[in-house]
């Protein structure tokens, strides 16, 4: 898996009738929600290449879900039931965050920070983390980009672009002295 995260939309807020956005809660994902990832990978697929319908994506989330690797951001839908509004896989081991993405229709909430954050916090601060995102160049990615500098990320090297063709690079938050 390769981190996932589009540019905030924010178009959603532009109306003053807009209704305030649902409050959304960060756990760990469970088994059931892969259904909700799968659509989620649908909504960024344009940028990423095809992921939905890859059995080894599939794989590889049902496994870190498994594992404990994967953290779900959840929000009431409109028919009181929770929906996935974004989420978020990492690696302990390898000390990267893996796959990042927000619903289109949570886009700008704050959803992508809380769960940098959370899985941030679930490694190991003594170690350096890395994540594969957008080049500076992309214009889609200024908003993921925006995200991981504010986390103390920094360009480390140019990686390979995506499947869809998206320029990519490797950022490293360095490790937390002292710990």
């Amino acid at each position: 898996m390769t981190t996932r995260d589009s540019a905030i939309d924010d178009s959603r807020r532009s109306s003053p009738r807009a209704a305030p956005a649902r409050p959304a809660r960060i756990r760990s994902a469970e088994p059931g929600d892969v259904p909700g990832w799968l659509h989620l990978a649908r909504e960024v697929e344009h940028l990423f290449g095809p992921m939905a319908e890859v059995p080894e994506f599939r794989a590889a989330l049902e496994k870190a879900i498994g594992d404990g690797h994967a953290l779900a951001a959840v929000a009431p839908s409109d028919d009181g039931a929770e929906e996935l509004a974004g989420g978020i896989v990492f690696s302990p081991e390898g000390g990267a965050i893996e796959w990042l993405a927000v619903s289109t229709r949570a886009r700008g909430a704050g959803l992508g920070r809380e769960l940098l954050a959370a899985a941030i916090a679930r490694l190991d601060p003594a170690k350096p983390i890395s994540v594969q995102t957008f080049a500076p160049a992309s214009a889609d990615g200024a908003a993921a980009r925006r995200l991981y500098a504010s986390f103390g990320f920094e360009d480390r090297e140019d990686a390979e672009a995506t499947p869809a063709g998206v320029p990519t690079v490797i950022m490293v938050r360095r490790a937390s002295a002292g710990r």
